[in-house]
């Protein structure tokens, strides 16, 4: 789609991220240090159909509201900035390109080694005032889980839906 001021795009997106503020909300297991659930989906979802900024702005509107409307501790801008660089990533790797299994295992593995493990640690070291270290190995468990459960879904739903909804999109 172009980039002219569309309705469908706005309620496709809008959609999505009310899906991303549920799954990430309710739908997740969250502990201190780890949260582990499907928040990321609609996010790739975006970032598929719409490109690496809309993803990465989708996802700040997205935290934002999940932080206003079920708060789950105080509103630490770091956990934004992460949720824009995501969705900028997906789109990057996936936004206009066919949908291989190497793009997809690329977005994964970024997201997961270099956002979520390096930054959102470096965040939450701050927060919780301990070392980066210290936080290592239960993060590091969580991304090897993650890496190929987000692999496999996006590619399901890229493969499977994405390119569905397109193709209705452009009829």
């Amino acid at each position: 789609m172009d980039n002219k001021f569309d309705v469908k795009k706005l309620i496709q997106i809008s959609l999505l991220i009310a899906i991303e503020v549920i799954l990430t909300r309710f739908c997740s297991i969250q502990t201190p240090i780890v949260r582990i659930g499907f928040g990321f989906l609609p996010i790739a979802m975006i970032a598929m159909m719409y490109g690496p900024l809309s993803a990465g702005i989708s996802y700040v509107v997205g935290d934002i509201l999940g932080m206003l409307l079920f708060p789950s501790g105080a509103y630490f801008p770091g956990f934004t900035l992460t949720a824009f660089l995501t969705g900028l990533t997906y789109g990057v790797f996936l936004y206009n390109k066919p949908a291989t299994w190497s793009r997809i295992i690329g977005a994964a593995m970024t997201v997961c080694l270099i956002i979520n493990l390096g930054l959102d640690t470096y965040w939450l070291s701050i927060i919780m005032g301990k070392g980066y270290l210290a936080l290592l190995p239960t993060r590091i468990i969580k991304t090897v889980i993650m890496i190929p459960v987000q692999t496999l879904i996006i590619g399901i739903i890229w493969k499977k839906v994405v390119v569905k909804i397109v193709k209705i999109s452009h009829a």
